[in-house]
């Protein structure tokens, strides 16, 4: 079997060792007799899988016992209405900074339910830079303060988080999530999908302060309610009880590599790797603004539409897959999430050198 390397935005890829571990636990789960995706939910064996990946998410993370930890379905989009519909506790007003394409849409879902107030905007460069807040803008009566700390299309990701003092900061961490330690306290609430940096499509991992659940608004259905899910532990229903089995796998994976300092030593290296020949290139630019660059998700284009469109396919052949930009900007992305080896950078940065000389 050959591997390619995989720079999808996700699913994205997974660690190869993780894939062998649960390979061969495919059939049968210790001494089961039984796969863990013919599991009961409600089983010992499975609770004790459901516990460890907890217990997993918690350690990297160092999660206070005042948060609660749900492993949920319908990703970042049902996110976008189960946080406005479960906070728009008092006066039905949040404030955002607006970085793309995912607060776009965050702010589309919140304004059904009461007001947004954007503070801050990189809308006028595309979206290329992580806007400056002025604290004056903020809305002391606000029920929350949204962000997206990495913006997967865009780009670019947050140096610093805002301060927002007695309001609660809400955060997409969709994509950057494990990449780098994280001071949970500093948040109400995160959340995010598990396709980038976590597992397969279909979990969705939400990281609740106690005091910011049960006060869901009437019109909230019992499926997006926080309180109802973490009443049942994330078990209300059935949960993706396969993705939340990866999920584990890929948290103790993360542990073995030396936890999540590590994990942001080895994901700066990465993208250095990349940024540095892009910012020498005289073929490809990178279009995140210096101080503002993801180290996720690395957009840059030739200029050309025709070039970027035979790069994209020249690379391909060398095994280097899903490079196209997203749908709605173009160009090229490579997204190195932690599972992405060194060795696949360097290979896509060897590649470019190539077809930068070829195309002079």
């Amino acid at each position: 079997m050959t591997r390619v390397y995989n720079f999808s935005a996700g699913p994205a890829i997974l660690p190869e060792p993780v894939l062998k571990k649960a390979a061969s636990e495919l059939p049968e789960y210790g001494s089961t007799g039984m796969s863990v995706m013919e599991m009961s939910h409600r089983s010992k064996v499975y609770q004790e899988i459901f516990d460890r990946a907890e217990t997993g998410l918690r350690g990297l993370l160092n999660i206070p016992s005042n948060y609660h930890v749900l492993f949920l379905q319908g990703g970042a989009h049902l996110q976008f209405d189960m946080v406005p519909l479960n906070l728009f506790a008092k006066n039905k007003k949040c404030d955002m900074i607006h970085t793309g394409t995912w607060t776009k849409r965050a702010k589309d879902a919140a304004e059904k339910f009461g007001t947004v107030n954007l503070v801050a905007s990189s809308e006028d460069k595309n979206f290329s830079y992580i806007p400056k807040t002025d604290p004056s803008k903020f809305s002391a009566d606000a029920d929350y303060f949204y962000i997206c700390s990495n913006n997967t299309i865009e780009g670019t990701r947050y140096a610093e988080f805002p301060d927002t003092g007695n309001v609660p900061l809400i955060a997409d961490m969709s994509s950057e999530i494990l990449s780098t330690p994280l001071d949970v306290n500093r948040f109400g609430l995160i959340f995010a999908g598990a396709q980038k940096n976590v597992g397969p499509a279909g979990v969705t991992i939400a990281i609740i302060r106690d005091e910011l659940a049960g006060h869901a608004l009437s019109v909230t259905p019992t499926m997006l309610d926080y309180r109802v899910h973490i009443k049942e532990r994330s078990m209300y229903n059935t949960p993706p009880t396969y993705g939340i089995y990866m999920a584990m796998l890929v948290f103790d994976w993360i542990k073995e590599q030396g936890g999540l300092a590590a994990m942001e030593e080895k994901n700066k290296k990465k993208a250095a790797i990349l940024y540095n020949f892009l910012d020498s290139s005289s073929l490809f630019k990178g279009t995140a603004a210096r101080e503002d660059r993801s180290i996720m998700n690395i957009p840059f284009l030739t200029g050309s539409d025709e070039l970027d469109s035979e790069f994209i396919k020249s690379a391909e052949k060398q095994g280097l897959l899903n490079l196209a930009g997203h749908r709605s900007v173009g160009g090229m992305r490579a997204s190195i999430y932690n599972a992405m080896p060194s060795e696949g950078v360097s290979r896509l940065v060897d590649f470019m050198k190539k077809f930068e000389t070829e195309h002079k």
